[in-house]
């Protein structure tokens, strides 16, 4: 029992009291995993068999801690809990009890992949639009019928379900729902979502099963029990119906999760569900100070759905929570990496200390270019970095298409994205031919008419039409107004808008971002070139640089809020505290939406250890017009005496209130002050493009395979430089060259366009 001895009191009743219902309420940074692993501990050291203990959580990392830790106190009879998510947990279960239901003990699993291509066979098979009938929207709307324990005869009966789905013109779902699920049954398959869906259809039909599991598991317990769907809460309810032993841990605050169908109401309405529950409430932070703490606790206090506590901390009182004003999202990217460098130096810390912070993942664009622009090494965190997303790199091969139609690689991806009836049987034809006439792909395709015939001819011929219109415009249109034609007429922006689906809506923000930054960059002022091209040019890097990331390299974390729950950092950032971006404009529409959001930011405040930085911009592209922008209402609800601003709050005509509620005010009233009508405010920046060279009379570029250590060359607008190191693969080569006028520069070679002189 030594290791109850350096629990808190709140901790150590939570741990022994082991018998009948139980409700651990853990605030952030209060020490839930040591509870729940100390407690099941606890219930093998009083001689409950471990086969009996059920312990579900929503992660396998979560789950391989818990049991790592368990077994440090117990030894090896941690095994032989049921310990995993309840997805794995459940899956174990049915493999053994598949066949009550129709199906074979050896069922397959499709994955996401696996579901979505089914679908896409069956949207084929009924002759349906896979525009009207996006995989994705498909896939979410089965999905969400089966968390709910609809069932596909159900659904098909459910009348307003149907007018739902007529009023969105996809009158047809019903019957897809229903065809998917007999061609999973027929294959003997389960997704994801059957393996919840079918523990209930085989606890509800099949009595003796749910008995047997009942009197298996006489201990039950649910991590993150505010991030349970209703699924989830009818298979834990059933179980725990003889025995009542049940024991939930969660933080109402901490429920970010209702778009993927969690209901925060299970974990505020247990306490009705067992009116004998015991509830523990783990109220100390042994994460953050004193400063932070007291932050999060008052913008979490005006929401008035949640449980009541009063998370505090015995840590030190800490810094003060440094606010800071950006005119651009640019310019927040610049300050923060600023703060970076300098908090690093000053205190001796490492990359991995620090951690930013963002509402959506189209907001890493201007934190990734300002990081690499200094030098700062950062990894995305769940994610993709910005330039490696696919909607990204589709869209940059059409620019680099446009201005290098030689350009095999960028060729092939996009000729038949977004679809146009170039198949891979055609692109094989295309190859063929450049093979056999020594020719490029581009010489067939922009003369697809002496080569093939009929349908291919067209669409091949069309291709290359759009091609060279997108040439002749960027020879006289900056980089915004080319760039947004592409865009447009290549039918990549028509593609994603019309996928309403999560994903889909986030892809359509992403290709926005990058527009936005090649208007920032179309109207500097610091440079005399401003076209696509040059553009290209500043990027190519960036987009190399990604593919040299050192998984275990020391580097700043980056990642959305969602992705960071659970983790924690001596140093965080919160950016883009701005009204419709933090909280989002989707979630403007009720009280619920608008309390997830207040929840999202409380989780984002109590990742931070020692230092909480927060910052937004009073404006930010929108597809290419400057929008003013209004400072989040959660910088209004956070305690001032916490909060240390970087600048002097303005102040309305109409308010005496100072700090985020008069600008607020004064941003509604629109007052002709340099706030109501912000400009980006010039600022130097770091870019591999200098003042323009003028290069000699007859410039080519040379070949520059053959290049070596040593050599003199010409670029166009970095002038005369020796080539000093070279490293990479064929194809990835990257030259260091020192620059007579501009010092070093490492270049990728097959952008650098290079003069050998000697």
């Amino acid at each position: 029992m030594d290791f109850l001895a350096g629990l808190n009191p709140s901790q150590r009743g939570a741990v022994e009291q082991t018998d009948g219902p139980v409700m651990i309420v853990a605030g952030a940074g209060s020490g839930k995993t040591r509870v729940i692993t100390y407690r099941v501990a606890h219930l093998i050291q009083k001689g409950v068999d471990p086969f009996h203990i059920l312990v579900l959580t929503f992660t396998n990392k979560a789950a391989k801690e818990m049991r790592n830790r368990i077994m440090s106190v117990v030894g090896a009879e941690a095994k032989n809990i049921w310990m995993g998510t309840f997805h794995s947990v459940f899956a174990k279960i049915l493999r053994v009890e598949a066949e009550l239901i129709g199906y074979p003990r050896n069922f397959t699993i499709y994955d996401t992949d696996d579901t979505k291509s089914l679908l896409r066979s069956i949207l084929k098979e009924m002759n349906l639009d896979d525009k009207l009938y996006n995989v994705n929207q498909v896939y979410g709307r089965i999905s969400q019928a089966k968390n709910n324990l609809i069932s596909p005869q159900e659904y098909n009966k459910n009348e307003a379900l149907k007018a739902e789905d007529i009023s969105n013109g996809r009158g047809q779902l019903g019957e897809i729902y229903m065809t998917y699920a007999q061609r999973c049954y027929r294959a003997g398959a389960m997704d994801f979502d059957d393996l919840l869906f079918k523990t209930n259809v085989l606890l509800n039909k099949h009595p003796e099963v749910l008995h047997k599991y009942q009197h298996q598991f006489k201990y039950l317990m649910v991590d993150e029990y505010q991030d349970t769907n209703f699924s989830q809460y009818l298979i834990v309810k059933r179980l725990a119906a003889v025995n009542e032993n049940i024991c939930v841990v969660g933080d109402d605050a901490q429920s970010i999760y209702a778009f993927r169908g969690a209901n925060i109401q299970n974990i505020l309405n247990f306490q009705k569900d067992y009116p004998t529950v015991q509830v523990f409430k783990l109220e100390q932070n042994y994460r953050s100070t004193q400063t932070i703490v007291n932050a999060a606790n008052s913008v979490i206090a005006n929401n008035q759905n949640q449980l009541e506590k009063n998370v505090f901390s015995d840590n030190e009182e800490g810094e003060k929570i440094k606010v800071s004003r950006a005119f651009s999202d640019n310019e927040e990217g610049k300050i923060v990496a600023e703060l970076i460098s300098q908090e690093k130096a000053l205190k001796s810390l490492n990359y991995k200390d620090f951690a930013i912070l963002y509402r959506t993942n189209a907001q890493s664009r201007a934190m990734e270019e300002a990081l690499r622009k200094i030098n700062i090494p950062y990894k995305i965190y769940g994610g993709t970095s910005f330039y490696q997303r696919k909607e990204i790199k589709d869209l940059i091969a059409y620019f680099r298409l446009t201005f290098n139609p030689n350009d095999e690689e960028a060729l092939k991806r996009v000729i038949n994205y977004p679809r146009r009836g170039i198949g891979d049987t055609t692109v094989e034809k295309i190859v063929i031919a450049a093979d056999q006439h020594q020719y490029r792909l581009w010489d067939i395709v922009a003369n697809a008419q002496m080569f093939m015939d009929g349908r291919s001819a067209a669409s091949v011929g069309g291709f290359g039409q759009m091609i060279l219109s997108f040439q002749a415009l960027a020879k006289t249109n900056s980089a915004f107004d080319t760039a947004m034609h592409i865009a447009q007429h290549s039918g990549i922006l028509k593609e994603l808008y019309e996928d309403k689906s999560v994903e889909g809506l986030t892809r359509y923000e992403h290709i926005q971002e990058l527009l936005n930054g090649i208007k920032e960059f179309s109207e500097r002022e610091d440079i005399e070139e401003r076209g696509l091209d040059v553009y290209m040019q500043d990027i190519a890097l960036l987009t190399n640089d990604d593919n040299d990331k050192d998984p275990n390299a020391d580097t700043v974390s980056m990642m959305t809020i969602h992705s960071s729950k659970g983790l924690e950092f001596p140093v965080v950032f919160i950016v883009g505290l701005e009204e419709n971006l933090f909280p989002s404009q989707l979630a403007l529409n009720s009280r619920t939406e608008l309390e997830e959001e207040r929840r999202l930011f409380y989780v984002a405040v109590t990742r931070a250890e020692k230092k909480l930085l927060l910052s937004y911009a009073t404006s930010r592209y929108r597809w290419g017009t400057l929008n003013n922008c209004e400072p989040s209402r959660f910088l209004d609800e956070l305690n001032p005496a916490c909060l240390d601003l970087d600048f002097k709050p303005r102040q309305s005509s109409s308010a005496e209130s100072g700090g985020f509620q008069g600008e607020r005010i004064a941003w509604q009233q629109k007052e002709t002050d340099s706030f109501s009508k912000p400009k980006p405010k010039p600022f130097k920046t770091t870019s591999i493009l200098p003042k323009a060279h003028t290069p000699s009379a007859g410039f080519t570029p040379s070949d520059t395979n053959n290049l070596q250590v040593g050599m003199e060359v010409e670029h166009e607008r970095f002038g005369f430089g020796k080539v000093v190191n070279l490293e990479g693969s064929k194809g990835e080569v990257k030259a260091t060259i020192f620059f007579k006028d501009l010092g070093q520069k490492q270049l990728l070679l097959k952008f650098a366009k290079l003069r050998i002189i000697q």
